[in-house]
């Protein structure tokens, strides 16, 4: 009886993903500032400012969310 093993080696090397996983680390913590970084400005603003733009104080994490993350 025959037994066949196929072996493949991997698409990229190591460095490569290791690097592409730092860039996504990196990314996702540049999004996350953006995040934090616009909850902090909205929330600065007074109840009268955000009536202003239109904004209510309850929607303020859904705006950082949708500025940062695009949701």
């Amino acid at each position: 009886m025959a037994h066949l093993t196929e072996t493949t080696a991997a698409s990229r090397p190591l460095f490569h993903r290791i690097t592409e996983l730092g860039n996504s680390i990196a990314a996702r913590f540049a999004r996350y500032q953006t995040y934090r970084n616009t909850l902090a400005e909205l929330r600065m603003l007074s109840d009268r400012d955000l009536d202003d733009l239109g904004i209510r104080r309850a929607d303020v994490p859904v705006i950082a969310a949708e500025a940062a993350y695009g949701k």
